[in-house]
This record gives C-alpha cells, sequence and structure tokens, in this order.
C-alpha cells in the first residue's frame, strides 16, 4: 500500500522539480535501502519532498542559465542544471551529517512557527502554480508563481481541453473521497484511487500524445540516471554563488521540515515512542549523499505516507526497505503501464497536496493564534511568492523581530511609568536581550531542578533553553522553571516547545515531571491555549513586582 502512495507522489514530485519521474522513483528507492540501518524514527516512510520541490526547479533553473545563458530554452536549462543541483544536494547532505554530530537539530526551534507555516503554506501555493500547465497540456516559459498566473490567459485557446477534463475531474474526486467517511478510503488513500482511475479512463477513453503522458526510458542505466558534475560545478567560479545559496536553502528547508514530520508522526505512533531528531537529520544526510550520487532527488520523511504505513500496520523502519522492494519491481516490471499515466492525474495529486499545505484552515488557524502572527504568516508568505524561499523566511524572521522589540519596549515603558529618572534600555539592549540566555541561575533541591528565568522567552533564544534542559543533573526527578516578573513575554513558539518538553521528559523510561511558575503577570493576547503571553505592568503594581524580585533573589540563595 506505501509503495501505490510513493509511486505517483515520487514522479509528480520529480515533475514539479523539473527533473524526470524517474529521479523520484530512485530517490525513494534509496531511501528505503538506507533509513532502516541508521533508524532515527520508527514508522515514518522517507522520499522525495513536495516542499523542496518548488526550490529544487528554481535552482536547477537557475544553474542552467549560468551554464547555458539567458538565450536557451527553459527545458534546455533544466537539463544542464540538473547534473549540477546533484552537486548542491549531495553537499547539502554533507553538511547535515556534520549537524548531525554536532546535535543541533533541535536548534530549528529558533524560527518562528509562523513564518514556518508561510514557508509552507507558500510552497503550497508554489506547487499548484506548477501544476497549471500540466492541467493545460501546454508548456509555459513562465517559471515563477505571478508570471505562471499571467501567462494562462495566453493559453486559453489553445489547452487540451482533454487533459484539462481529466485533471479537474481527478482534483474534484481527491476532495470528495477525502471528506467521504467510507472504509475504503481508509484502506487504501485516495490519491491511489485517483492514480489508478485517471489511469485507466485515459487508456481507454481518452487519446493523449506522448506529451501529456509519463515516459520512464526503455534502458533505466543508459539514459535514465544522471551524475552529478562535481567537477564542472567546483572549477567554475560563477556557479558557487547558485550552489550556495541552494545548500543553504535546502539544509533550511529539509531540515525543518523532516523534524516537523518526525514529530506530528510520533503523535500517531501507536507506540507512542519518540524519534531522535539529530539521528534522522544523520539518515537524511545519508540518504542525500547516495541519493543525488546515481540521480536521484532530496530526501525527507512524508507525512502522507507515514500515515498510511501506520494504517497499513507498518510498526518499524523496515517498511521503507520493503517500500523500496515493491518500487524496485513496479520500476522493473510495470514500466509499461506507468508510461501509459497521464501527467495531469499526478498534477492533481500534486495540487491537492498544495491545497493542503495552503488551505484556509491554515490561515484561520494562524489568526487564531494572534493577529501579531498572521502578520508574520501573510509577510512570509507574500514576499516568498514574489522572490524566493531564502528571502520569503528571512523577511519573517524581520517582521517577528520586529514585532518582539515593540513589545519589549512597550512592557518596559509600562514598567518605568513613564518616569523621567528612568534609564530606558537602548535599542541595541533590547535586541540583545532576544538572544541572551533568559536563565539567570540554577539550583538542584534534591530531587528537584531548579531554573530561574530572569528575560524573555522568544524563539530567538530558545536554543540556550534547550541547552540548559538538556544538561538536566541524573538525580532530578523533577524541574521546576521560575518565571520572575522580569519576564516580559513568552511566544508562541516557545510555549509550543514547553509543550513538548513537558511530554517528552514526562514520557521516557523515568519520567521526569516539569512544573512552571510565575505565570501570574503574563496575560495571553488571545484565546488560543499556546498564544504569546505578555507582562503589562502598571504603576500600581510596582510595588507588588519589587517584592516578587525580592523573593525571587531569596529563593536563588547562593546562585
Amino acid at each position: 500500500m506505501v509503495s501505490m502512495i510513493s509511486l505517483p507522489f515520487s514522479m509528480g514530485i520529480a515533475m514539479t522539480s523539473g527533473a524526470p519521474p524517474i529521479c523520484g522513483i530512485i530517490s525513494a528507492i534509496i531511501a528505503g535501502f538506507i533509513l532502516p540501518f541508521l533508524g532515527g524514527s520508527y514508522v515514518t516512510i522517507s522520499g522525495p519532498a513536495a516542499g523542496l520541490a518548488p526550490p529544487l526547479f528554481a535552482g536547477m533553473f537557475w544553474l542552467g542559465t549560468v551554464d547555458l545563458g539567458e538565450k536557451a530554452t527553459q527545458a534546455q536549462k533544466l537539463a544542464a542544471g540538473y547534473p549540477l543541483l546533484l552537486v548542491a544536494i549531495c553537499l547539502a547532505g554533507g553538511i547535515q551529517l556534520i549537524l548531525a554530530k554536532l546535535k543541533v537539530a533541535r536548534l530549528s526551534a529558533i524560527f518562528p512557527a509562523a513564518a514556518i507555516e508561510g514557508m509552507l503554506a507558500s510552497i503550497g501555493l508554489l506547487i499548484i502554480a506548477k501544476q497549471i500547465p500540466l492541467f493545460m497540456g501546454q508548456p509555459f516559459e513562465a517559471h515563477e508563481f505571478w508570471s505562471i498566473l499571467a501567462e494562462i490567459p495566453h493559453h486559453l485557446t489553445s489547452m487540451n481541453l482533454q487533459v484539462l477534463g481529466l485533471g479537474l475531474a481527478c482534483t474534484a474526486l481527491l476532495f470528495i473521497m477525502s471528506s467521504a467517511p467510507w472504509r475504503l478510503f481508509k484502506l487504501m488513500p485516495p490519491p491511489v484511487w485517483i492514480f489508478a482511475l485517471g489511469t485507466i479512463v485515459s487508456m481507454f477513453f481518452l487519446r493523449l500524445g506522448p506529451s501529456n503522458l509519463i515516459n520512464v526510458p526503455d534502458n533505466l542505466l543508459e539514459h535514465g540516471i544522471t551524475m552529478p558534475h562535481f567537477g564542472k560545478a567546483l572549477a567554475n567560479y560563477q556557479f558557487w554563488v547558485p550552489l550556495a545559496y541552494m545548500i543553504f536553502l535546502l539544509v533550511l528547508i529539509d531540515g525543518t521540515e523532516s523534524l516537523a514530520t518526525i514529530a506530528a508522526v510520533d503523535k500517531i505512533d501507536p507506540y507512542k515512542r519518540r524519534s531522535d531528531p539529530d539521528r534522522t537529520l544523520l539518515a537524511m544526510g545519508v540518504s542525500n549523499i547516495a541519493s543525488s550520487g546515481i540521480g536521484g532527488l532530496t530526501i525527507i520523511p512524508g507525512i502522507v505516507k507515514s500515515t498510511a504505513n501506520i494504517m497499513g500496520g507498518g510498526r518499524t523502519q523496515w517498511a521503507n526497505f520493503y517500500n523500496a522492494c515493491f518500487l524496485s519491481m513496479l520500476l522493473i516490471f510495470g514500466r509499461g503501464l506507468i508510461n501509459m499515466v497521464p501527467k495531469a492525474v499526478l498534477a492533481s495529486i500534486l495540487a491537492f497536496v498544495g491545497f493542503k499545505l495552503c488551505r484556509p484552515k491554515v490561515w484561520t488557524k494562524i489568526a487564531h493564534i494572534g493577529m501579531e502572527h498572521l502578520i508574520v504568516f501573510v509577510v512570509t508568505v507574500f514576499v516568498t511568492v514574489t522572490t524566493d524561499l531564502l528571502l520569503g523566511i528571512v523577511a519573517g524572521i524581520l517582521m517577528e523581530l520586529m514585532i518582539r522589540m515593540w513589545y519589549l519596549g512597550l512592557w518596559i515603558s509600562l514598567k518605568d511609568g513613564g518616569s523621567e529618572a528612568s534609564t530606558e534600555p537602548s535599542l541595541f539592549s533590547r535586541f540583545k536581550s532576544l538572544f541572551r540566555n533568559p536563565v539567570s541561575g540554577r539550583k538542584l533541591d534534591g530531587d528537584n531542578y531548579r531554573l530561574f528565568v530572569n528575560g524573555p522567552l522568544v524563539c530567538f533564544n530558545i536554543f540556550h533553553m534547550i541547552r540548559e534542559l538538556g544538561h538536566i543533573p541524573p538525580e532530578a526527578k523533577k524541574i521546576s522553571l521560575h518565571l520572575s516578573p522580569n519576564v516580559p513575554l513568552i511566544d508562541h513558539t516557545t510555549f509550543e516547545y514547553l509543550h513538548y518538553l513537558e511530554d517528552d521528559l514526562e514520557s521516557r523510561t523515568e519520567p521526569i515531571k516539569m512544573h512552571i511558575d510565575g505565570w501570574d503577570h503574563l496575560r495571553p493576547l488571545s484565546r488560543h491555549e499556546s498564544s504569546d503571553r505578555v507582562a503589562l505592568v502598571s504603576t500600581k503594581s510596582l510595588e507588588e513586582v519589587a517584592h516578587a524580585e525580592e523573593e525571587l533573589h531569596a529563593m536563588q540563595g547562593a546562585d
């Protein structure tokens, strides 16, 4: 069942990335043969990722343009850029190995949750836009979001109505099947049914040309394998900037999405096991190096395939191995059937995946957490679809930083009560406080390990908290976080991490209880349980704040 899901997903993601469909299948096979031996997670199924398809296409196009020049056609640029992109994937895998050895996987938490959600939503929009040419049965010259939308009117009179009808019908059926309660769709997910039904309809009722069908080469070893061009990429300095850019982008998105996926899959693991983020990152690094070495794409865990694996009875990483075996058999013995699959059917599946990433429910969820998060989310989405993913995530982080600086300034001004004698910290001091370690003291009382927090708790300094909680004394059976009145704000990202950590500590073989006190002076900014919390201090409560600070100082004692 998992291989039947992997097959259309892998081919569709490869096509959206600008690579031959065979490359997506190769990636899934490589992941299946490597992951069982490296572990890191338990029931996740890995392969090419839809979230990385838009940046892979952009990187391939950019590298091909540098190689051939602006006058080359899009197809020529993609063909020339693909072997160079494989170099970036391989080097990104090497960096993932280093990061895994340094045990920095959890540091992905420093990225604001709203910016990450915005990045995923914009990827969903980009994926949908990339399927439009396949729905219309016409090649587009444009390859960016707004330019693709602008080019649609030029193809309205020449589009293939059969292809369009097939694509729209498959997409509509996907939405109907995904919301239907029938047991049949629980046994086999809707994308598999659409993959089969769309192919059957095309074979018996439509006359689609070869350009609208998948084409897997007869001799895979001679025509279907592309090797990375290390010599060409490293010898020409003109490739260095786009390669460095792609490597950074791949490490960022690959790591963030991988860790988010394994955390989501852990929640539905029947045995409630916890994946090892650093071990997972190590496995992804090895898989990416091996995949790129024989022409495959980047590899990360997939939520759809992993969910299907759990539903089908998969309980260990060996499900990846069997997935790879079945994909290999389908590729060797079922190549003729694969070549009958219309591209529009794969486009409908990818468009459905893209919609799930950017559906209205995601926007309302972010708005429910808080309007400040919606602002970060919208800025990230708009900048990403207008420019690229890296600039989009940077814009989201900068907007998050500006909002946190504003809240910090508001708290300082309310605490000082507008007194002229007060010395208000400079903007640079406020900026530094968002990155400084908020833990001012630590103390072990018997089996109770106490941490005294005396500064803002935000995504930008959460790695300090991760480090502090990573050095819990072995004799500690309880952790107490004491929030002083000088904690001006706790953001949503940190709040979510503290909840995750609480569950993680209690699920260990020797459970550790975590308690947080000092919430009284913090007020939520929305009704969401993990919304931002800000300390709004008035002049009337200054004596209470001073008294609380004295009590905290006394509790710290010799520390």
